[in-house]
């Protein structure tokens, strides 16, 4: 039996591609052969080939953190978002399983191809962060230096965790980085009080 496919189907499984083999590694012969779906099936759902699959995948990531990280931080009780942005980042990047598709991109010769995208999952992600720590008693300053290092030290611990091979590198970090947070955003508040 023949599996039907929508676009919207195909999507995770070239993140997943994309992610183990690099964009220059996703080949359109090892595309097909990984997810099953014929080039003609995949030019249909891409006119644009494998630089229109990249795309799509960087708009699902991006909508994804939107979703789950970025607006929650804009907009919900911040010590709730930023509780909220530690859990789903384990759980998005698989406890360190995954590694970040937008930051391997960043890191290669394809950073030039979709440079608008990767700059704003980062800056997004730091200015979002950096306002939900403002408005939990950190200093502007303070908390934009403190959205860069978690973002930043995210970003290590996923290579240092997939370099090792071991998955505890990155929820130690995160566990880190959380309780670094905590510790600080509870010192400024004090100060202010």
């Amino acid at each position: 039996m023949k599996t039907l496919y929508e676009r919207a189907d195909v999507v995770p499984l070239l993140a997943e591609i994309f992610r183990e083999l690099g964009y220059e590694g996703a080949t359109l012969t090892r595309i097909t052969a990984r997810t099953g779906i014929g080039k003609g099936s995949l030019y249909h759902f891409f006119p644009g080939g494998k630089e229109e699959m990249a795309a799509a995948v960087l708009e699902e990531v991006d909508s994804w953190f939107e979703r789950e990280v970025y607006a929650p931080l804009r907009e919900d009780d911040a010590a709730a978002a930023i509780t909220a942005m530690w859990r789903n980042t384990e759980a998005y990047f698989h406890s360190g399983g995954r590694v970040c598709l937008v930051g391997a991109f960043a890191l290669d010769e394809t950073r030039s191809r979709y440079a608008g995208a990767i700059t704003a999952y980062f800056v997004r992600w730091i200015d979002a962060l950096a306002g939900a720590l403002v408005r939990v008693g950190a200093g502007r300053v303070e908390a934009v230096m403190m959205a860069e290092e978690v973002v930043s030290g995210i970003q290590g611990a996923l290579v240092l965790s997939r370099a090792l091979d071991d998955k505890g590198v990155f929820k130690r970090l995160l566990d880190n980085a959380r309780r670094r947070v905590e510790a600080s955003v509870s010192q400024a508040a004090a100060l202010r009080a």
